[in-house]
């Protein structure tokens, strides 16, 4: 016990240190190197681009035909860069931003450098297997209308399979963490089924269902559910007893100790598998949608790379990345409005 308060006591004394020395002035030399790492992003894409537009191609033939694309792309971003930048000049909490993520914007910008380099510019990297980001970029333009159509079918299906996993999950966790019957008959089925990924099971859905859509939406709704049903029955599992005698005690009915009491405090829990179930319903989504559906991303790889139309493979690699990006995104704001008592509390 003493060795706790001990180590505490020591937290504290080390997180009040921490404070006094981030509030101590910092010494010129130190003001000078964070200012210059704020400008860091800019100045690799300066590089970037003067390296595009002024270093030899690797060949000059038709097959290594450049466009203006990627020079847009880089100057918009330099751009962007430049006003993060002055933004920084004026707002303090903006240059406490930029110069934590300066580093991770400059490594990007040198990537690209890197990468260009080793393709349009020597060669090291030969076509068709490794386009230069101008290729890859020109591809993801010229078929913009088939990619958005493709983004459109993959989240239709995506969130199809999704919700479907969810609901069957927060129905069998919270009726199997309330119910032990039901938790009697569902404990093996989850034990069989868990650890199998949901993939395993494409060749008996070929077999059985009556579309490939209702067989996609099938193999992403088992690859959530798992992952929701556990989380939910552990949420639900993990509540002390306590909490359900006290709102009994106050005239709480069976529905209201499910809604009121149950599930709101299982929310962190049930959050958690959502949140592994969007992982697992992404990675079965390119599964279902290569097995043979008529568009999507998925579809869409597979089809330009039996073409070998590498460089529009690559930029659909891109967009997927962009669009998971983007729904994991936005999970995880509904995550924070729904929780945000929670960490209203950790304050």
């Amino acid at each position: 016990m003493m060795e706790t308060v001990a180590a505490n006591s020591a937290g504290v004394s080390s997180i009040w240190e921490l404070r006094q020395i981030e509030a101590r002035p910092k010494s010129r030399r130190r003001l000078a190197w964070e200012r210059a790492l704020t400008a860091l992003p800019a100045a690799a894409l300066v590089l970037v681009l003067l390296q595009y537009k002024l270093a030899p191609n690797f060949k000059t033939t038709s097959v290594y035909r450049t466009t203006d694309i990627y020079t847009w792309f880089i100057s918009a971003a330099l751009a962007c860069a430049l006003a993060y930048f002055a933004a920084s000049l004026a707002s303090r909490r903006v240059y406490e931003r930029l110069t934590r993520s300066a580093p991770i914007y400059t490594a990007v910008a040198l990537l690209f450098l890197g990468y260009d380099r080793l393709t349009l510019k020597s060669g090291v990297l030969p076509l068709p297997y490794f386009p230069w980001p101008d290729k890859v970029l020109s591809a993801m333009y010229e078929d913009r209308v088939m990619l958005l159509d493709c983004v459109k079918n993959s989240l239709v299906l995506l969130f199809s399979g999704y919700l479907t996993g969810a609901a069957a999950g927060l129905v069998t966790g919270i009726t199997a963490g309330l119910n032990k019957t039901v938790l009697y008959w569902v404990s093996p089925l989850i034990k069989v089924l868990g650890p199998i990924p949901s993939t395993t099971w494409v060749p008996i859905v070929l077999i059985l269902a009556t579309s490939l859509f209702g067989g996609s939406v099938f193999l992403i709704a088992l690859g959530v559910w798992y992952p929701v049903t556990m989380t939910s029955l552990n949420g639900i599992q993990n509540i002390r007893p306590a909490n359900f005698e006290v709102a009994r005690t106050m005239g709480a009915g069976r529905l209201r100790l499910i809604f009121k009491v149950a599930i709101p405090s299982a929310m962190p829990h049930i959050f958690q598998g959502l949140t592994q179930g969007m992982s697992m319903a992404c990675a079965a989504l390119m599964v279902a949608e290569m097995m043979g559906v008529e568009s999507g991303l998925g579809w869409y790889i597979n089809w330009q790379r039996g073409w070998a139309e590498f460089a529009k493979m690559y930029s659909a690699i891109i967009v997927i990345c962009l669009t998971f990006t983007f729904v994991n995104a936005v999970l995880t704001q509904v995550k924070r409005r729904a929780l945000r008592w929670q960490e209203g509390g950790a304050r």
